[in-house]
């Protein structure tokens, strides 16, 4: 029972500080990004959104699904870490030298000659970024996010002044190159010193095998997933121009604010606390149930709100050169209401250890992803976006099917666990959509949507008494009362 009561302490202060840590550093540089994106035209984040495919396909590779890998070993030596580092950052130098060599032949591919330079310059940052994956691992598997999260707010903070002060002195695109360069040097050299770990030069072939076994897999699935979740840039910024894929980068930014944020804080806590239950079939399904029942509730509602509030948000954050990203919005909020308990569901296989099975569910979904993409360059972009929201319900299915059988946990209760939530999220937004026929000024209209949003949420949730709301409330009150008496 106290190791039980300890762990959900662990996990809560860890969700808190991961929250922190997300929600913080990402909105300062959502807010960052509103004011760049009065300053710099959708073209210029269209060139940005096009490198950083590349950036985000080779982060992935060099990663090669090791920190997972450390993460979950039981009993890790100075050997694991130092090996694990030395591969980083020799497979980071090897991609940045590929990124060098193909830069022209990808400007030559979008036919935009400023790609060469920028992704020459930008694509330092996978180096940067090997730097500090050990670090960064180290302290997930200790679950402490409270030195995470100062070092994220204190990155975002400076990439954002460097950004903007570029931005305001004409820079153009290069203003976005320096902000995000910057934001991973500050956050490398701040998880250096906040980690207390220096590499040796030590490479055990031995703890190599053990961590490529485990990985090679890993880093198939994450690779298929990085590229088809970049899949739609490169169809758009081929296809159409950068314009439209400044636009959707825009659209999808808003709609991942929440979303991914909030994913990643589950999955950055869930791993290692369900990680350390592995052996106990019992208290694992406990364990997983209550996260997939309180990621949902946050989620659908979450989600569902954004849905209704996207033109007045837009149109009163950056303004109505953005209406093309206002009508993508809400398409993608449906999609991405689901992208938390799917990724929940993909890491409860890596708890199980089997990431043959994570393989073969990712082949799968892609091949499904094939038809919204080819949506996208035969038909038009919302009949792509419409696609990936029917993809990703299926996409949810597969993802509950292949975990759920582990620990006896199946989609029909799964999907019975979330339709409360579901029907709650629903309620709110419907609400909050009614607002926008009422005739008011765009941010008259959001003030409107968001305090109704929130009397409908206290409202409800009292009335209906769902497991989840209580819950997650009884944790805020907490965390208040906490505050209070310091």
């Amino acid at each position: 029972m106290n190791e039980s009561g300890g762990l959900k302490k662990k996990a809560v202060k860890g969700i808190g500080w991961s929250a922190v840590d997300s929600f913080a550093s990402q909105g300062i540089t959502f807010l960052v990004g509103l004011v760049l994106a009065r300053l710099l035209s959708p073209a210029e984040y269209g060139l940005i959104g096009i490198v950083t495919i590349l950036i985000s396909i080779s982060n992935t590779i060099v990663d090669s699904g090791f920190s997972n890998s450390l993460i979950r070993k039981p009993d890790l030596s100075i050997e694991d870490y130092s090996t694990t580092f030395i591969f980083n950052i020799a497979l980071s130098v090897i991609m940045y030298l590929i990124l060098v060599v193909v830069a022209p032949w990808i400007a030559k591919f979008f036919n935009r000659e400023q790609l060469t330079p920028i992704t020459r310059v930008l694509g330092i940052v996978v180096i940067v970024n090997a730097l500090a994956i050990v670090q960064r691992t180290k302290l997930v598997r200790e679950i402490d996010f409270k030195r995470q999260a100062k070092i994220s707010v204190l990155s975002s903070s400076v990439s954002g002044i460097v950004g903007i002060s570029l931005a305001y002195l004409g820079f153009g695109v290069w203003a976005l190159v320096a902000q995000q360069l910057s934001r991973q040097v500050v956050n490398t050299f701040g998880l250096w010193i906040s980690a207390h770990w220096v590499p040796s030069l030590m490479f055990s072939k031995q703890s190599f095998k053990y961590q490529f076994q485990f990985g090679w897999k890993l880093l198939l699935s994450q690779l298929m997933n990085t590229i088809w979740n970049e899949a739609n840039n490169v169809v758009i910024g081929r296809c159409y121009s950068p314009a439209s894929l400044g636009q959707y980068s825009r659209a999808h930014q808003f709609s991942t604010l929440f979303s991914s944020n909030m994913t990643a804080i589950i999955q950055r806590v869930s791993f290692p606390v369900l990680s350390s239950i592995q052996d106990d079939n019992e208290r694992l399904k406990v364990g997983y149930k209550r996260i997939i029942q309180n990621t949902v509730l946050l989620s659908f509602t979450g989600m569902l709100a954004l849905a209704a509030c996207s033109q007045p948000l837009i149109f009163t954050l950056i303004g109505e050169k953005w209406a093309q990203a206002a009508s993508f919005l809400p398409i993608l909020c449906f999609n991405f209401m689901l992208y938390p308990i799917r990724a929940i569901n993909t890491n409860m296989l890596q708890v199980a250890g089997r990431t043959d099975q994570l393989l073969l569910l990712e082949i799968m979904k892609k091949v499904i992803y094939l038809i919204p993409l080819c949506l996208g360059i035969f038909v038009g972009i919302y009949w792509m976006l419409w696609g990936n929201v029917i993809a990703g319900v299926i996409g949810f299915c597969l993802n509950a099917h292949f975990s759920g059988r582990y620990i006896h946990y199946t989609i029909a209760q799964q999907l019975v666990d979330i339709f409360p939530s579901f029907l709650f999220g629903l309620a709110v937004s419907g609400g909050m959509y009614v607002v926008v026929f009422w005739g008011f000024s765009n941010l008259s209209t959001l003030l409107l949507q968001l305090l109704l949003g929130l009397v409908l949420i206290v409202i409800l949730g009292e009335i209906t008494k769902i497991g989840s709301y209580c819950e997650l409330k009884n944790i805020m009150l907490s965390c208040i009362s906490k505050i209070q008496h310091k």
